[in-house]
């Protein structure tokens, strides 16, 4: 088999893979609950609790829930590959040779899951100049954002009866629509999707407010739920670091020498907004010892990592140990005098990918003619795209 027909064939088996883990997972935050074959396979293993009653395992996920997942895998999905192939025609239009995307399933069988990593082109030659590369970058933003706008237009403005809930939570029916008063009182570990502006609109001002499903219950509505994460992930790609979207595209705006300059100072305050509030000078002062040397073990990794993130700013590992430090003492100065003030720690792995795998830095181009206005206008849209879709705390766990 030639190498170009093993490729395709790869892709293909990874694309309807993917649409098989995404539908599993669909169905599974939907309906709030795990596949039989999952149970089955953890009871084979002596992993289950005897004492599930069997109206529980009735209730556990077959082949109907599976087909209602496509209605998050299809639109999801959909949006995923019109960001790729907002990439991959721009890149052909520019004579740039790039694959067919590769999708990344990723299931646990667990509905803490999306059923996927995402999705990725390979770009199989240089792309030589400030121009190319900005217009390669904000492609796929683009396009993914208008098609996640479309799926949040349909999600809130088709919203079920809201008796829908009910058939989720079938013991939430004896209160009634005054559920959310009684049901919540002791809950915990539920998943509720954090505001952003573009999010915030919809619910307010597109959605009928009788049939708004309470923020806890949010993620049961496969058009909301995928039409969000895009929008979470479209922000991430926006992230004006190193080589993603975003990269490319504030490169493409300003340059080699700012992009150096300015990409470094951002990712700082990135990683300084998502660790604030983890160490604090009230979690050191426990008069208890031994919690006090064991902060300190997790404050040393803490500060080691960060270091490894920023080693790639600067030849000098000096350097990258000193912002790290800074970054710590001025999450504990804000910590101190405004203790309410958190970051959302969930975007740390992000940054530790950020900093030790994909770079800070852009890569260099040959040709660095600055872009015409039409370009810049486009720029000026996508950083407008990243401040709607931005949630400072994507999602929350009910603690």
């Amino acid at each position: 088999m030639q190498s170009s027909a093993r490729t395709y064939l790869i892709q293909g088996i990874l694309f309807i893979v993917t649409v098989v883990t995404t539908t599993m997972a669909g169905a599974e935050w939907m309906f709030g609950n795990i596949f039989s074959f999952v149970y089955n396979f953890f009871a084979s293993l002596g992993d289950v609790d005897p004492a599930i009653t069997a109206e529980a395992q009735s209730k556990l996920l077959g082949w109907p829930q599976f087909l209602q997942g496509f209605h998050f895998s299809i639109p999801f999905l959909a949006i995923l590959t019109i960001h790729e192939f907002g990439h991959y025609f721009v890149a052909k239009a520019h004579h740039v040779k790039v694959t067919l995307p590769f999708y990344i399933p990723l299931w646990f069988g667990i509905p803490q899951s999306i059923g996927t990593m995402g999705a990725f082109i390979r770009i199989k030659s240089v792309v030589t100049s400030r121009l190319k590369f900005f217009d390669i970058g904000i492609a796929g933003p683009l396009a993914g954002f208008i098609a996640a706008l479309a799926v949040l237009w349909y999600g809130f403005t088709h919203l079920p009866p809201a008796e829908y809930i009910f058939t989720i939570h079938p013991e939430y029916a004896r209160y009634g629509f005054s559920y959310p008063q009684f049901v919540y009182e002791n809950a915990s570990g539920n998943l509720i999707l954090g505001d952003n502006i573009l999010f915030w609109l919809f619910k307010n001002y597109v959605a009928d407010p009788s049939l708004l499903p309470h923020p806890n219950e949010m993620v049961h509505y496969p058009y909301i739920f995928a039409g969000y994460l895009a929008l979470f992930f479209t922000s991430l790609n926006l992230i004006p670091i190193g080589q993603l979207d975003g990269g490319h595209i504030l490169y493409g705006l300003i340059g080699k020498k700012k992009f150096n300059v300015v990409a470094p100072v951002l990712f700082g305050f990135f990683a300084f907004y998502a660790g604030l509030g983890l160490f604090t000078a009230e979690s050191f002062a426990t008069g208890n010892d031994a919690i006090f040397y064991e902060q300190l073990i997790y404050l040393t990794i803490y500060i080691y990592l960060l270091y490894i993130c920023f080693k790639r700013v600067s030849e000098i590992n000096a350097t990258a140990f000193m912002i790290s430090l800074i970054i710590v003492v001025a999450q504990f100065a804000v910590s101190y005098f405004r203790p309410e003030w958190e970051g959302s720690t969930g975007f740390l792995p992000f940054v530790f990918i950020l900093g030790r795998f994909l770079g800070i830095k852009h890569p260099e181009t040959e040709q660095n003619e600055p872009l015409d206005a039409p370009r810049i206008i486009l720029g000026v849209c996508a950083l407008i795209i990243f401040v709607i879709s931005f949630s400072p705390n994507p999602f929350i766990i009910v603690e």
